[in-house]
């Protein structure tokens, strides 16, 4: 059993309960009437009380007792070093495409750690693989009703599952949808498609095994996003995978297609999705934005590309200016695949007279990849490309490039030491109106 630690606060929410009774980053919860929370999950579950007594150890490590009247289900406005309380449920698998495994050794040690919890898939979204919880995290999931959660399935035929995951228990994964359709809890599901072993008539069959869980006022399997093997100059030799052809990701397009318009009639929905990325490959057209529906998968970069290119659209819109009065020249860096279905942005922000903006679409040389995607660059390969250039007022640096909350690349270099070697200044962008109004900032506009 692992041991509970002191949930560490980092952050205090100003005008919150928390900052009204005077906790302050560094205090730690201990207990929640009189239970220690493992995770965020208990965190949030205990704290919906509207009476709490609270059991705090400050900086100095003296113990607190506070107690709380409040509103159900009110937030006290707290923010924790780390979501586990109790440290990560780690991996057991030991699939060659893993991205893990594929690293240069020798850097940070959180690059190293392979999860593979069902918490951090309920919280977040990151996907697990069901192949390493006991049956006390099953009861939990049951009764706290931890749903959706989101599973690698990659395959539904037991010793195809077996072969990619190199873990005997991985053949179980029909009987265990079974379980969550049993009770009325849902996964969203990924297949990551591994040419000459998961894909063809394995893939249509993992297809239509899941498809038969889309039944039901709560389907057990709301969404499947297909994904193509990422590969890089680090994997080990012998992991028996081939990269993903332009002819391939043709294929594999033609298939799903075929199948989504068949699952379109018989149930409403697509319910299988295509990964940006197939279509990059194979230099396809992205479908149109009424393909994506909901956007189920967004989060496993299906219709991403599209729902950046509409959100910029509106956004650019309303915050664009015709002219600026201080003239601006910056370098937005991305990464080569996004190269083609970017270029209306480009183009619309260089309508702004007065703002010149320059796409430098990289491919990763540190990765030893042809085509990348821009959450992979590293400071590396801004170096290798960017050193001597022109590169204006500065770099436009999307922060899917960066470590969460820091400036660090996956290479481990920092945007500080990057910067100074090109002689620039970076600055971090997020999303669609990080990318705008850095373009624009300190300007009058008209």
């Amino acid at each position: 059993m692992s041991t509970i630690h002191p949930a560490q606060i980092t952050k205090v929410l100003p005008d919150s309960i928390a900052a009204e009774i005077g906790f302050e980053p560094g205090d730690a919860i201990v207990a929640i009437n009189g239970t220690n929370p493992r995770d965020l999950i208990d965190y949030q579950f205990l704290c919906a009380d509207e009476v709490l007594e609270l059991e705090v150890l400050d900086a100095m490590g003296k113990t607190h007792h506070v107690e709380i009247e409040k509103d159900y289900d009110e937030d006290l406005g707290l923010e924790f070093a780390t979501a586990l309380f109790d440290g990560l449920i780690q991996c057991n698998n030991r699939c060659p495409f893993c991205f893990i495994d594929q690293q240069p050794p020798g850097k940070r040690s959180s690059l190293y750690l392979k999860d593979d919890d069902y918490r951090l898939s309920f919280l977040y979204g990151s996907y697990l693989t069901l192949t390493n919880l006991p049956e006390k995290e099953w009861r939990r999931i049951e009764q706290m009703r931890l749903s959706p959660l989101f599973v690698s399935v990659h395959a539904t035929e037991p010793e195809i599952r077996i072969r990619l995951l190199k873990n005997q228990r991985a053949g179980q994964i029909l009987q265990q949808i079974q379980w969550f359709q049993e009770r009325r809890l849902q996964i969203h599901a990924q297949v990551v498609v591994c040419p000459g072993i998961n894909d063809g008539k394995h893939l249509e069959q993992t297809l239509r095994d899941l498809a038969s869980f889309y039944t039901g006022e709560v389907p057990a399997v709301a969404s499947v996003a297909v994904v193509p093997v990422g590969l890089t100059r680090f994997r080990p030799e012998d992991d028996e995978l081939t990269p993903v052809t332009r002819e391939k990701a043709q294929e594999v397009i033609s298939q799903v297609k075929l199948l989504s318009q068949e699952f379109r009639q018989q149930f409403g929905s697509g319910f299988a999705w295509l990964a940006d990325e197939w279509f990059l490959i194979a230099g396809e057209e992205l479908p149109s934005e009424s393909e994506y529906e909901e956007y189920p998968q967004i989060d496993n970069g299906v219709g991403s590309i599209r729902l950046f290119i509409k959100q910029f659209a509106s956004t650019a819109a309303e915050l664009l200016p015709s002219k600026l009065y201080h003239q601006k020249k910056l370098t937005w860096v991305v990464g080569n695949a996004v190269e083609t279905a970017f270029q209306p942005i480009v183009q619309r922000l260089n309508a702004v007279e007065g703002l010149e903006v320059k796409m430098q679409a990289l491919c990763s040389d540190y990765w030893g990849q042809n085509i990348s995607v821009t959450g992979l660059l590293t400071g590396h390969d801004l170096l290798l490309n960017l050193q001597g250039q022109d590169l204006g007022d500065g770099i436009l640096l999307p922060k899917v490039m960066l470590k969460h909350g820091e400036l660090l690349f996956l290479d481990d270099m920092n945007v500080a030491e990057v910067a100074q070697k090109l002689k620039t200044k970076i600055i971090p962008v997020e999303g669609v109106e990080g990318l705008i109004n850095n373009c624009i900032a300190e300007n009058v506009l008209v």
